[in-house]
């Protein structure tokens, strides 16, 4: 009897593990919210503190959404299922929407405001190609392998390694591929003014969504929609699932936000690029000599402190948004699982260098070049997004030799 008493005890104890466990995660996370809000408010600006609760906010749609850009063009190329992609459209056409003003006014709250646009040539190109692949062996964009790794995902983090480390190989010799061909930068707003451009926007989004619409019908006879799994309800605001269309114009609300409070829009991997010269400095490696860090705003931000560089705060903060959301969501009641097969491991590292490697030549990720691009009226979101595309088609059908079940 006495066995069993304790057998008892301990059995209780065990079960409430995870829910101490959850409790702590998100006790923690919130303190890590407020307490790097308080500090970037005090020793860089309110600008900074905002970014970085927009980032959080950010990792938190990404997460409660489910809202994915690798596992929606993965859908969409093996099943032709189309819904992940028609968010995307819609997302953008938000943007868009949002973005206009901003734009053509070239100011928000005292400072200049501008998109990304960019040229289109052979490294964005190969760059995009490179990601495309890269994406789909990684198992996750640059947003993604972060919100990822805030829901427990160990898999996300020997990515982000790969990501850290392909943007450092890129930095070294970025010369020789903005030495190639490229054309000039092409904004429709630019060339065509602000309604002609927008118009001429909404017409290549309708083309993408009607054309997956169409292809979807082909192959299952009608529109698939996912269905909302675990749904709590009016609890669901916390512990999601959110719809793809919640989430895909929260997240067009926060590029525009992002755009207005620091004068570009969201960005994801420079970041990376920061981080790999931070870290071969510790080993007496001067990144300073290479190209890429010839500009003088790159230097700079070399120079200074990584909270001063906002994309940085704007990761870090995204992580851990989504740890926040994937605790309220229940992930954390039951363990991580650190334990992977080698092939995916090496899937993921090789997924990682070529999203690096790739992002750096093509001006940004799913979220700066791709996102942000297109959002910015700029013809190489454009370019970033049919050769990524392109190159998932690749990244698709070699998951299966990484251990990934499609």
């Amino acid at each position: 009897m006495e066995m069993t008493a304790q057998q008892d005890v301990r059995a209780k104890q065990a079960a409430n593990a995870p829910k101490h466990l959850t409790a702590w995660i998100i006790a923690v996370s919130i303190l890590i919210l407020i307490g790097g809000t308080l500090f970037l408010y005090s020793r860089v600006s309110w600008q900074q503190a905002l970014l970085y609760v927009l980032g959080a906010f950010g990792g938190f749609v990404l997460y409660q959404a489910h809202f994915g850009f690798t596992s929606a063009w993965r859908k969409f190329i093996l099943y032709r299922q189309g819904e992940g992609i028609r968010a995307q459209m819609i997302m953008m056409a938000a943007a868009s929407a949002l973005f206009l003003p901003l734009l053509v006014k070239g100011s928000a709250l005292g400072h200049p405001v501008s998109g990304y646009v960019f040229g289109v040539g052979v490294s964005v190109i190969v760059g995009a190609f490179l990601f495309g692949i890269g994406m789909q062996l990684g198992d996750g964009c640059a947003s993604g392998t972060l919100y990822h790794i805030g829901g427990g995902d160990a898999n996300g983090i020997v990515t982000l390694i790969g990501f850290i480390a392909g943007s450092v190989i890129a930095t070294t010799h970025f010369d020789v591929w903005a030495k190639m061909p490229q054309w000039e930068p092409f904004s429709f707003i630019g060339e065509f003014g602000p309604l002609g451009g927008f118009l001429l926007q909404l017409v290549l989004l309708a083309v993408v969504y009607y054309a997956v619409t169409v292809m979807e019908k082909r192959r299952h006879g009608q529109r698939v929609a996912a269905s909302l799994e675990n749904h709590h309800g009016w609890k669901a605001i916390y512990k999601g699932p959110w719809p793809l269309l919640v989430g895909a114009l929260l997240l067009a609300v926060t590029n525009a936000l992002v755009l207005m409070i620091s004068g570009k829009p969201w960005g994801i991997t420079s970041a990376f690029a920061l981080w790999g010269a931070k870290f071969v400095q510790l080993f007496g490696i001067d990144p300073t000599a290479w190209a890429y860090w010839q500009d003088e705003a790159k230097r700079q931000a070399l120079a200074n402190p990584l909270y001063y560089d906002t994309t940085t705060v704007m990761d870090i903060s995204l992580m851990v948004g989504a740890l926040l959301a994937a605790a309220l969501a229940g992930r954390y009641t039951k363990p991580v699982q650190w334990k992977r097969p080698t092939r995916m491991t090496i899937g993921a590292l090789i997924g990682g260098l070529m999203m690096g490697y790739g992002a750096r030549l093509a001006f940004g990720c799913n979220i700066g070049a791709y996102f942000g691009g297109i959002a910015s009226f700029s013809a190489h979101g454009w370019a970033w997004f049919v050769f990524a595309f392109l190159g998932s088609l690749i990244g698709v059908k070699l998951r299966p030799y990484c251990a990934y079940k499609n």
